[in-house]
């Protein structure tokens, strides 16, 4: 054979030994990026997804997991839970519940985690990342109880100060829902165990994901990283539902397009245009979800939107004074209606013992003490009765405290010994402290007396993988400058005299309230 020949056959021989080894490495190397591109992808085609036509955000689309969620008791009970309490009897469009902004926030935080999957695929988000974050911002409200906040803020205080009869040491005076909505979850994952149905593992989650979940609910409070479902690196998954670093998060920007729209009160706040400019960078060590610096603006109404509905409608001077109402009604039922299982008898406010004895307490307590024909409920029947005859305290006047560290005690005593003291023009009149109550209010744009500004990160076009606070000469001359006030509100709470006299009252209590402002702690 000649030399060329054994020459071309090595050659051709050679080259076939490369091709089957570059073949057999290819096959390796598509396993392995197909595992990777599975495991980082967030692509649910396959996923017999649900839609749901929604007032605010349109068609959205949950995944199947998040709809085995939503049919369960426990999460349809948030169709009973109005989510502005006592809003409703001063707004009428306000009707409506816990349970679609829930379905809001869960769709949100979807999106946000999937822009920031798509634009930063470093991150390594994950499938079981997006749905655990998703699963958290649909049940963090699991645990609100009848009328919202006016349980966990009103009720539920009140009743641990002055009816300890019952309830644990371990419950703490100022009990959250957050810890409720925990148990609740906790309940949820055990009925569909019960029921053989380990859906989570189905779908990828396990007990360090659950774990996850709820620590998201709750979300980050500690500058230590104390947290298990998630490594450091994924700080920033902490600050989508529940964001205790600046608070924004999409929580709020649901529930403030959502309660604007009910409101019929204008929304200055994009977060539809925020979305498109969230981004995740490290700052002291720890990665945050920070936006463009030309948001700064955009990022304040968010906030200023915060002030204006605490201002305009959740701290309206009639929706207080009928959630304080509604709260004094339940308290007064809290020892002769019971809530949960027949044999135990609890409390309302015992119901927090238990995911199962909560779960039973809904906004239908309201009608049930209206149609009670007890006489032990007598009394909580005629405070609820005045709120729907419209029977309620009569405004006196309002004014802004301009000094700070006055609490509310030294107001009371103060304002009781103005009433005592003044001297009525009209010598038929007679004033009773006890009859005008004084209430204070709290506003604020989320970071108490501070600019809330201040503790956001932004980056710039230029350097998007860096990112600090703005600078003051960067933001509008025209912020204020304070970020929150209080309030002194006085009502006239008796409603059993004729007309003309109430009348003759209300003038005098209006021309001491004046007096007493002039006169005490700087209030205008």
């Amino acid at each position: 054979m000649k030399p060329e020949k054994v020459s071309q056959d090595l050659k051709k021989s050679y080259e076939a030994s490369e091709e089957a080894e570059k073949q057999q490495l290819w096959e390796i190397i598509k396993d392995e990026l197909q595992e990777i591109l599975k495991k980082y992808s967030l692509d649910f085609s396959k996923e017999q997804m649900k839609i749901f036509n929604d007032p605010i955000h349109g068609h959205i689309e949950l995944h199947p997991l998040l709809v085995k969620i939503t049919d369960t008791p426990q999460f349809q009970r948030l169709r009973h839970i109005k989510q502005l309490g006592g809003t409703y009897l001063v707004y009428p469009g306000a009707s409506h519940n816990r349970f679609e902004h829930s379905l809001g926030v869960a769709y949100l935080a979807g999106r946000l985690v999937k822009i920031l999957h798509d634009n930063q695929p470093e991150l390594k988000i994950t499938k079981q990342d997006f749905l655990c974050v998703q699963i958290a911002g649909l049940c963090h409200d699991l645990g609100h109880g009848p009328f919202s906040h006016v349980f966990d803020c009103l009720v539920i205080p009140e009743a641990k100060i002055s009816y300890l009869r019952g309830l644990p040491d371990d419950i703490p005076e100022k009990w959250k829902h957050e810890q409720m909505s925990i148990q609740m979850f906790d309940d949820i994952v055990k009925s569909m165990k019960a029921e053989n149905e380990d859906v989570l593992k189905e779908y990828g989650l396990d007990d360090k994901d659950v774990t996850f979940i709820k620590e998201l609910i709750e979300g980050a409070k500690t500058s230590e990283w104390t947290y298990e479902g998630r490594d450091e690196e994924k700080s920033f998954l902490y600050e989508i539902v529940a964001n205790k670093q600046n608070g924004i998060d999409v929580d709020k920007w649901d529930y403030f397009a959502r309660d604007c729209h009910h409101l019929g009160i204008r929304n200055s706040f994009d977060h539809q245009r925020l979305l498109k400019f969230a981004r995740v960078c490290k700052v002291n060590g720890r990665n945050h979800i920070c936006f463009r610096d030309k948001e700064a603006d955009n990022v304040y109404d968010m906030f200023r939107t915060r002030y204006t509905l605490h201002r305009q409608a959740y701290q309206h001077k009639i929706c207080n004074i009928i959630e304080d109402m509604f709260s004094e009604a339940l308290l007064q039922a809290d020892r002769d209606l019971h809530e949960g299982k027949p044999e135990d008898m609890l409390k309302i406010s015992e119901a927090i013992k238990t995911a199962e004895d909560y779960s039973k307490l809904t906004d239908e307590i309201f009608e049930q003490i209206l149609s009670s024909t007890s006489d032990k409920l007598k009394e909580s029947r005629d405070i609820l009765n005045k709120i729907i005859r419209r029977k309620l305290p009569k405004f006196v006047g309002e004014a802004r405290l301009t000094e700070k560290h006055i609490s509310e005690e030294e107001l009371t005593d103060t304002w009781k010994a103005a009433v005592e003291k003044y001297k009525p023009t009209d010598p038929t009149v007679s004033l009773n402290a006890d009859d005008l109550p004084v209430y204070v209010v709290d506003l604020d744009h989320g970071m108490k007396d501070k600019n809330p500004i201040e503790n956001v990160y932004f980056y710039s076009k230029r350097k998007p993988n860096e990112a600090s606070a703005i600078k003051d000469y960067q933001l509008s001359s025209f912020l204020p400058k304070r970020f929150n006030e209080e309030l002194v509100r006085v009502y006239y709470k008796r409603n059993d005299e004729n007309k003309e006299e109430q009348m003759k009252k209300m003038e005098e209590a209006e021309k001491c309230f004046q007096i007493w402002c002039g006169s005490n702690f700087g209030l205008q």
